[in-house]
């Protein structure tokens, strides 16, 4: 799948369960995520991982760090919701913060998207307030759009053409 310097990524399977749930349940990383949810919320999601690779051939990923092999986040290209857009996501475990994984990930996938699956534009969002994950879009060349309702949530819409981040 995809490689970079010190990331490795995989498809998710049902097995990771108790893992991602126990990740979503830190209330720091679930903070911009809708908040700590219940089991059956995370099994709904990581059934809509494995789904969007089963229809689309694509979707977010098991992130592991390479230098320790442990499994420290996710990242990875989604359908946005109804929009006909394609989304660029990640979630990282807090310890990991601050080390420039995020923008790995998002570099990588942007990457991924338009040279290996022809994308003409790729999108990010993230709750208004979450400067971390807008600071890490700004960084990937993403561009501010507008502010848009999302799963409930009041968030910020940046996107990248391809011909955007081949300039970059």
């Amino acid at each position: 799948m995809i490689e970079t310097e010190r990331l490795l990524f995989r498809k998710f399977m049902m097995d990771d369960l108790d893992w991602l749930c126990g990740l979503r349940s830190d209330e720091e990383v679930a903070r911009y995520l809708g908040g700590v949810q219940p089991r059956e919320n995370v099994e709904t999601r990581l059934r809509w991982y494995l789904d969007c690779h089963e229809k689309h051939g694509f979707g977010y990923c098991v992130m592991y760090y390479k230098e320790n092999g442990e499994q420290i986040g996710w990242a990875g290209l989604q359908p946005l919701d109804d929009t006909g857009e394609i989304e660029v996501g990640y979630g990282i475990a807090k310890e990991y913060w601050g080390r420039g994984i995020g923008t790995e990930a998002c570099k990588a996938w942007l990457n991924f998207g338009f040279n290996n699956l022809n994308f003409p534009r790729l999108t990010a969002m993230a709750f208004a307030e979450n400067t971390a994950s807008r600071h890490i879009m700004e960084k990937c060349g993403l561009k501010y759009e507008s502010i848009i309702e999302a799963r409930g949530y009041r968030c910020v819409l940046y996107a990248i053409s391809r011909a955007e981040f081949c300039a970059l």
